[in-house]
């Protein structure tokens, strides 16, 4: 992570000096190194609101969180999908809480929930890291879970479908199709590469003091022996559950605007329900996981900062228009027009500027969100994440500062969403 901080604060500088040099001073016009001065306050700022915005949403869901796993929701959907995350996670253990936070997350990405998914995964990064030996560098299992994470498969894209309401669209679910389409193929791409990555960079030598702490869920530890003798769900009930999965693919589709207003309303009644049913004293519990909500919230904003006044000054300098320069002509060839080049160039970098960016696009007369590059920049903000943020996040909540490859597999992912975004919607719409 040191040198790709270093490495997009020097191009953003280089960029800025080089215009500056030319620079023919007007009244009234800011010069390029004074536009590169005040992204970076503003991203700083910016970064800041932005998390301490989340501290009510993740007071929230780890409030929730807490009381589903204090009810023993988390074991029960760790056993329910016992036999595909024990093959995907090899290093942790079938019935840990890391594998229902897990899931918790990528379904909550999969309903197109944005912020509120959050809490879920860094309750999982939490977990993980307590299966951790090296204290600072992420684990196998953490850098998977991040590839997915960045690339999950969504049944739901609500906000985008919203937008595109907003816009004018005369069929705003019509992404739907295309939107899933793209995040399973960069699902598939993640999982693949972060697999094939993880052989080219080591883990490093295991720290003593860690791997001397007391930890229950170690193979060798007879507590996890007790733990683990229910097993796993029969197999037919976990494949009752991922037909019922499957079947809500075309629920989405046809019902997905019905859908989407019940969601989170619904999980917070479900949840508190599940508590109450399961003999659990619901307040006192939520007052205590929305307690780590808001120190987990203040803990990151170190990270954010760091991050987002990087890539805030790698678009103040111009840096990001003089890419688009100068791959706008090629990849038009490939079926990416220039004019939503900028929105898969930003998407990993920064969400709110890829808003800003599709907003612009699908709000243009010219354009307007039903034609194919207005179908292309709404399937773009549904399929791919921000990565560089969800990294600063997840990672900065576990004070992880060697990241290896999840970098790597991430934009792997990303690279891959944005050619099956294209592919999709130049089949479908042009």
């Amino acid at each position: 992570m040191n040198g790709i901080f270093f490495g997009i604060v020097l191009i953003a500088f280089v960029a800025a000096a080089w215009r500056q040099f030319s620079h023919v001073p007007v009244d009234g016009v800011q010069s390029p190194m004074e536009v590169l001065s005040a992204g970076m306050i503003s991203s700083a700022s910016g970064a800041v609101e932005l998390a301490l915005g989340l501290v009510g949403v993740m007071t929230l869901f780890l409030g929730l969180m807490k009381v589903a796993e204090a009810g023993g929701l988390l074991v029960i959907i760790a056993r329910l999908i016992r036999p595909l995350m024990t093959r995907l996670f090899p290093e942790v253990p079938p019935n840990h809480p890391a594998m229902g936070a897990m899931i918790l997350n990528l379904s909550a990405n999969a309903l197109g929930l944005g912020n509120a998914a959050t809490p879920f995964g860094i309750r999982a990064m939490q977990e993980l890291d307590k299966l951790n030996t090296r204290p600072g560098t992420a684990t196998n299992s953490m850098a998977l879970f991040l590839a997915i994470n960045t690339s999950s498969i969504t049944l739901l894209p609500t906000g985008v479908i919203a937008i595109r309401a907003a816009a004018g669209s005369a069929d705003p679910a019509a992404i739907l199709p295309t939107t899933l389409f793209a995040t399973v193929c960069a699902t598939i791409a993640a999982i693949t590469a972060a697999l094939i990555y993880k052989r080219f960079s080591a883990l490093g030598p295991i720290d003593p003091a860690a791997a001397a702490m007391e930890r229950p869920w170690v193979a060798d530890d007879p507590a996890r022996e007790a733990v683990d003798d229910p097993g796993a769900y029969p197999l037919w009930v976990s494949v009752l559950a991922l037909g019922a999965i499957i079947a809500l693919i075309p629920a989405t589709i046809v019902w997905g605007r019905v859908i989407s207003p019940w969601i989170i309303p619904g999980l917070m009644m479900g949840f508190l329900l599940f508590g109450v049913l399961r003999g659990v004293r619901i307040y006192e519990v939520f007052v205590d996981g929305a307690k780590d909500g808001f120190q987990v919230a203040l803990r990151i904003i170190p990270y954010l900062v760091a991050i987002l006044v990087a890539v805030g000054m790698f678009r103040a300098s111009g840096a990001m228009d003089v890419m688009v320069n100068l791959l706008g002509g090629l990849t038009s060839r490939v079926g990416l027009p220039p004019e939503a080049l900028p929105m898969a160039l930003l998407r990993p970098l920064s969400g709110s500027g890829a808003y800003g960016v599709m907003a612009s696009i699908i709000n243009d007369p010219a354009i307007g969100p039903d034609s194919y590059v207005g179908y292309l920049v709404t399937t773009l903000q549904g399929s791919t994440e921000t990565t560089f943020y969800v990294l600063a996040v997840y990672f900065g909540a576990v004070q992880i500062r060697r990241i290896r490859h999840t970098l790597a597999a991430a934009l792997t992912a990303d690279v891959v969403a944005v050619a099956a975004a294209v592919a999709i919607c130049s089949y479908l719409f042009l």
